[in-house]
């Protein structure tokens, strides 16, 4: 598959790239101010909040001035997993995520960009509806893991731990709708 100077330099896909390059730099702060009492903390959640923003942003333009491109199809999820996956990292290294949190998830995710992958020469699978709504979830749920809220208002840890839940099970049940779709596709053809 061969991308044009269209799929690489429009504005949806410029920001899509510069999600992906703000994740080095997140986790970096979000490693050397692990604290919660680190006033600096806020500013890993700060980019955090930003880059997961433009997710909406970038896909909205890009349907908006029709300029939804297959190279954008692919970048999007792996921008999102990127940031969300080092999120996830960052705290389990921190100890503020259980790593078997951690490993679920990141397995559901490597393993449907590993077939979107592997796919990729017959159809580019763009994200569904169950997808978007994980996406969203997760970006909630980091985000409120990242911040320092909680040390200053405890009574938010519970709900946090609802909402980490809720996250976990529908990034598991879209994960597996995603393989009842494949395996469906296959006994079709």
């Amino acid at each position: 598959m061969t991308y044009s100077r269209r799929d690489w330099f429009n504005l949806p896909n410029l920001i899509t790239m510069a999600r992906i390059v703000v994740v080095p730099v997140f986790i970096w702060i979000l490693l050397a101010h692990s604290s919660k009492s680190d006033g600096l903390r806020w500013l890993a959640v700060v980019l955090f909040v930003a880059a997961i923003a433009t997710d909406g942003v970038d896909g909205a333009i890009a349907r908006k001035r029709g300029l939804v491109t297959n190279l954008g199809k692919i970048l999007d999820p792996i921008a999102d997993k990127a940031l969300i996956g080092g999120a996830m990292i960052g705290l389990s290294l921190i100890g503020e995520l259980a790593w078997a949190i951690t490993i679920l998830i990141l397995v559901r995710e490597v393993g449907i960009t590993a077939y979107r992958m592997v796919v990729i020469r017959q159809r580019v699978i763009a994200a569904n509806s169950g997808g978007k709504l994980k996406t969203i979830l997760q970006g909630i749920v980091f985000g409120f893991l990242l911040s320092p809220l909680d040390f200053y208002w405890t009574w938010l840890s519970p709900l946090e731990g609802l909402l980490l839940l809720i996250t976990v099970a529908v990034t598991l049940w879209t994960g597996i709708t995603y393989l009842r779709e494949a395996f469906a596709r296959t006994q079709g053809n």
